[in-house]
């Protein structure tokens, strides 16, 4: 529950991203992001199975979806870290991430199922959470407290009873609250004086969103290392190669059927953002 407001957060600003003024203002902006997220997952993908081919053990290749998790949370502090935060590779990052945890998710669903799938419960659930918060946005509710008790709490149902991981629960509300007509920026500190909904369950969740991270990755930290074979070579060859040359090479392709990276970021930046994307945790988990 506490992580549905860290990734509605991260939603925010991706969403905010694609208005008039963001670095994903136009459909030939965000193609490029969204290839990169499908080249991310398929190359790491492609090399862990290649290398579990050749030099076996065979029964490894189920666990080729391991290196395909970007972690949203760390690879998201790790380039606020590295970039400056009006850098065009964070809402870049962020598409890419959320895009490939959201495939990642339903890769679990489909390959790695932990229950019995439901989607009359997804569709029927989701589909009220959505005219819910389209009633409320029409009644021009202004409280954002109204989006997350009613379509939230419906979103994160149609998720867990549908079979799928409910954290993402508010991804598909947040575009529907009232919001700003443009994007200042990414993290931009004049978004502190703006009064619509969205920017109001920005800085109200803020600071708790960072106490969640912390407890996030109490719950998480601390794996051991039992035994490092084959396995643990073919992930790192499919997250620290992999990664970076899906990202790089599906990028690039988007551009040649028009896509365009955001301006100011170089290949070079590009480059770092498939490394630092390389960082798959919590997902990867829930595949081994």
């Amino acid at each position: 529950v506490g992580m549905v407001f860290f990734f509605a957060l991260a939603a925010k600003e991706v969403f905010e991203a694609t208005l008039p003024g963001g670095p994903l203002a136009s459909p030939r902006r965000a193609l490029s992001p969204l290839a990169a997220a499908v080249g991310g997952m398929a190359v790491p993908a492609l090399i862990y199975v290649a290398l579990a081919s050749i030099r076996g053990p065979a029964d490894l290749i189920r666990g080729w979806a391991i290196p395909c998790a970007t972690d949203i949370a760390f690879s998201a502090m790790v380039a606020r870290i590295i970039f400056p935060s009006t850098h065009p590779a964070i809402p870049f990052l962020l598409l890419l991430a959320i895009a490939d945890d959201a495939l990642g998710l339903i890769i679990l669903a489909v390959f790695y199922p932990s229950g019995a799938l439901s989607f009359s419960a997804l569709i029927g659930l989701m589909a009220g959470a959505v005219l819910l918060a389209l009633w409320l946005r029409r009644r021009r509710t202004q409280s954002f407290w109204p989006y997350v008790i009613g379509p939230g709490a419906l979103s994160w149902g149609a998720l867990y009873l549908g079979g799928f991981h409910p954290a993402l629960a508010l991804v598909p509300v947040v575009p529907l609250m009232p919001h700003s007509s443009r994007d200042l920026g990414l993290f931009d500190p004049r978004e502190e004086y703006r009064p619509d909904t969205l920017n109001r369950f920005e800085h109200w969740w803020a600071t708790p969103v960072q106490v969640v991270l912390l407890l996030f990755g109490f719950a998480n930290a601390g794996v051991p290392f039992e035994q490092i074979g084959p396995g643990t070579y073919y992930v790192l060859a499919g997250l620290l190669l992999g990664k970076p040359a899906g990202i790089l090479v599906f990028s690039g392709a988007a551009r040649l059927v028009g896509g365009s990276l955001p301006p100011g970021l170089r290949t070079s930046e590009l480059l770092v953002v498939g490394i630092v994307a390389s960082i798959g945790f919590t997902v990867s988990l829930f595949f081994a």
